[in-house]
């Protein structure tokens, strides 16, 4: 298995764990500032990403625009435990040649544009656009005073450890 699939898939195994440590209060709760967004809200956007990654067409295009957005997923921590799968399973079975050019079709605030990756780039972009959330996922449980007992869930790989910048 490609060593960037890999790297997803260990990411990704994170929500499962964090969907074990919620129900679906704690899931949809959108109380906390400073965005007052969900843990489910943040759970739904990274599988939407992955899932328009998924759907690459004929053509080799992703849409990033034409996301799922199931509300249910947000709000229901199996529904979000099921989507996971599914999109983990839709993963493993894949073989793609992550060298392969696609056309990326995204809005990054001025409309819609098309932009040329690779489908390995692609893929990382996610990874990392996942962690990114995983870390506002992790400032959120910190104010619903759920503890996560991951000392690396939210950071990056290269973020230097505490005790490596002494």
């Amino acid at each position: 298995m490609n060593k960037i699939l890999q790297s997803t898939l260990k990411t990704l195994n994170r929500t499962d764990f964090i969907l074990s440590l919620l129900n679906d209060e704690l899931l949809s709760d959108a109380t906390i500032p400073p965005y007052k967004s969900s843990i489910g809200s943040h759970i739904r956007h990274i599988l939407d990403f992955y899932n328009c990654i998924l759907n690459l067409n004929s053509e080799n295009r992703v849409d990033l625009t034409l996301r799922k957005r199931d509300l249910l997923v947000e709000s229901n921590c199996y529904a979000a435990l099921q989507y996971c799968n599914h999109i983990k399973d839709k993963l493993m079975l894949i073989n793609y040649d992550f060298d392969k050019s696609v056309t990326v079709v995204d809005d990054l605030g001025m409309g819609k544009i098309e932009i040329n990756y690779t489908l390995g780039a692609l893929f990382a972009q996610a990874n990392s656009h996942t962690i990114h959330h995983y870390a506002i996922i992790n400032y959120i449980m910190e104010g619903l005073r759920i503890t996560v007992n991951d000392a690396d869930f939210g950071y990056n790989p290269t973020t230097p450890k505490p005790s490596a910048l002494n």
